[in-house]
């Protein structure tokens, strides 16, 4: 009998969630059957409670109300206050956050060394909060946090300082030049404006966590600005299930075979 399992979001219909865990299946000969449920916040309580899979992946608008909804969270989903990845125990939902080691999987596959590195953050919402822990166990020699709204990156500074040396900049100064630059934001999703100098750009390795439609303007604006390389988030998004799917099945399959064919 299939395993069932699911991805949560709204709007979901994009999601290649599906595709890459339906491959993880079949690279590792486990039976599942996985789906997409559209979910709009206000609704997702009961969706979640009518489902009877094994587990689920969540993603926007979804991860901090899945959060509350556990019996039971992992050390770094308690940091992120999100969560992306549900397996069902008998006393309730399991949640975790897998991605942070994502991101960390393919930085290192694209040989990206953050040891010693002076690093930018470019937004504080969610997705900030989700990468930070495992940013700053890789050991840069310091990680900036910039946003349109200075008080959110002080906020979430403050919350991480005792991981690493991270602290709030206001980007209208002196800052820089940085070696590795990743823009989480989502200012591209809704046709938004680069709310950050285009100066950060220059001579910086550029990660962007969105793929698609949603990459395509910040590229052409990193590599105008002289970015030495850039890079979208479709490797995240693979590592990130590869890792959801071991939090399920205790195998870790392959990502990058995956990557491949996406």
């Amino acid at each position: 009998m299939s395993t069932r399992l699911a991805v949560f979001g709204h709007p979901i219909a994009h999601s290649r969630s599906p595709l890459i865990h339906r491959t993880f299946a079949a690279q590792t000969g486990i039976d599942l059957r996985y789906e997409p449920i559209d979910s709009p916040p206000e609704r997702f309580v009961e969706d979640l409670g009518d489902f009877d899979g094994l587990g689920a992946n969540v993603t926007l608008p979804l991860k901090g109300l899945a959060a509350m909804q556990c019996a039971r969270l992992s050390e770094r989903a308690q940091r992120a206050g999100a969560v992306n990845t549900l397996k069902r125990e008998t006393s309730g939902w399991y949640g975790d956050n897998t991605d942070g080691d994502g991101l960390c999987d393919d930085l290192r596959r694209l040989g990206i060394e953050l040891p010693g590195a002076l690093v930018l953050v470019l937004g504080a919402g969610g997705a900030t909060r989700g990468i930070l822990a495992p940013l700053l166990a890789q050991g840069p020699k310091q990680l900036s946090i910039a946003n349109r709204t200075p008080e959110a990156a002080q906020h979430l500074a403050a919350q991480f300082a005792a991981l690493g040396p991270v602290a709030a900049v206001d980007l209208c100064c002196s800052n820089g030049p940085f070696d590795v630059v990743i823009h989480t934001s989502a200012a591209f999703h809704a046709a938004g404006e680069f709310a950050f100098p285009h100066s950060v750009f220059e001579d910086a390795i550029v990660v962007d966590l969105s793929y698609g439609a949603a990459h395509a303007p910040l590229r052409t604006l990193a590599f105008a600005n002289r970015a030495r390389a850039v890079h979208d988030g479709l490797g995240m998004l693979v590592a990130q299930a590869a890792r959801s799917f071991e939090c399920w099945f205790g195998i870790r399959p392959d990502p990058w075979s995956v990557y491949e064919t996406l």
